[in-house]
């Protein structure tokens, strides 16, 4: 049974109390969906400070001050965890992660307004603002964006911008959703929230943190010291809790990796390391580490990351290839990027059966087939009127 589009909602109020937030949740489980967003800061930290939830129903808004004294955030969790209450966010990444660790679950089901909004032609990675003006007609006020949401008591003005971010929220789900159903998309959205949907899209791993680093090398050696360096860093980060460029810079662990230093004296020369950092509980930890790593045999050793300086692609081939992704994109109204990326482009020119995303499910549908084709020479392109034309070689 379809439903009206949510009706103006009342103040947003601001729950300080266990008592109030279980009130809350309880009444927004017989929602349909929910609203969701977080304010929290991790300037300082590693582990995200969740410091304000803010979640909207049909006809009331509210502002949850997770720091509040006494505050027990368990019925948030079981909100999050009802399987007949979608929870909608914009650009969700950050606030799943959040809620992964507190909750132990990403919340479920979920729908990500920005996934969906490059799904029905908004452009990639298209932002809250730029919904809210086309979908709500609303502006955005944005002077508490980089507000301290940890400092206490929250302003009447902070309460009034949380709130705004799940209130016009609603009806850009309700027009996405609406516009997506007359499109059929709506599987495509499905589709595209399994990534979001995965617990391991949100763990970093200690061990696979040094590929981040994005090492031009194929030194396997140095991979191995490099490797082990960066997992160090990672644990000694959350033992901490400090963020990990604050630990150590990327371009010193770089370093170290090539000097393998084996002292405190010898550690204190590189550049961002202290000689207390050194002589201290880290600089012991991080020479352990290191002298772990140089006793490792070769078996032991990383491969280099994959090598794809293979075959230059052709310039003009990948160059006709982006010309048929714009058109393909123009044509069925969704974001080039979430077609097929430029690293794509580059491995249908080169690769005789590359395994890409673009080459799966609806994106084959939409592009894959048709660029393979045009790769093959079994399509052309021309120019019709203002339009790229698809043209079948005979």
């Amino acid at each position: 049974m379809s439903r009206r589009p949510p009706a103006e909602a009342a103040p947003p109020v601001l729950v300080t109390t266990a008592e109030a937030l279980a009130a809350l949740c309880e009444r927004l489980r017989g929602e349909e969906f929910v609203t969701v967003d977080t304010e929290f800061m991790r300037e300082r930290t590693y582990w995200p400070e969740l410091c304000v939830v803010q979640l909207g129903g049909e006809h009331e808004t509210a502002v949850v001050d997770a720091q509040a004294e006494g505050m027990d955030l368990a019925p948030l969790g079981a909100l999050l965890a009802d399987n007949k209450v979608t929870k909608v966010f914009h650009a969700a990444r950050q606030d799943v992660e959040i809620f992964l660790l507190k909750f132990g679950a990403v919340p479920t089901p979920l729908f990500d307004t920005q996934v969906a909004a490059m799904v029905a032609g908004f452009g990639d990675q298209v932002s809250y603002d730029a919904l809210a003006r086309s979908l709500a007609g609303a502006q955005i006020d944005k002077a508490h964006r980089f507000s301290d949401w940890s400092a206490r008591p929250l302003s009447p003005s902070q309460i009034a911008y949380a709130a705004a971010d799940v209130t016009h929220l609603r009806r850009i789900y309700t027009g996405l959703k609406a516009r997506l159903e007359r499109e059929g998309r709506l599987d495509w959205v499905a589709e595209e929230m399994a990534v979001l949907n995965d617990p391991a899209t949100y763990r970093t791993e200690p061990e696979s943190a040094w590929e981040r680093l994005k090492p031009r090398t194929t030194n396997r050696r140095f991979l191995g010291m490099l490797r082990a360096l960066a997992a160090w860093r990672e644990r000694e980060a959350q033992r901490i809790n400090i963020p990990r460029q604050r630990l150590v810079k990327d371009e010193t662990l770089l370093e170290l990796a090539a000097t393998m230093p084996e002292t405190p004296a010898d550690l204190a020369r590189a550049r961002g390391i202290s000689e207390g950092f050194a002589k201290g509980r880290s600089g012991t930890g991080l020479l352990a580490a290191i002298k772990e790593a140089k006793g490792l045999p070769d078996s032991a050793l990383p491969d280099p990351p994959r090598d794809r300086s293979g075959p230059t692609p052709s310039p003009a081939l990948v160059a006709l290839l982006k010309v048929l992704l714009a058109a393909k994109s123009e044509e069925h109204h969704v974001a080039p990027k979430l077609l097929a990326s430029s690293d794509d482009l580059d491995r249908l020119a080169t690769e005789a059966h590359p395994d890409l995303p673009a080459l799966h499910g609806w994106r084959r549908e939409v592009f894959g087939e048709a660029a393979l084709a045009l790769k093959a020479g079994r399509l052309a392109l021309g120019v019709e009127g203002r339009r790229v034309k698809l043209i079948e070689a005979a």
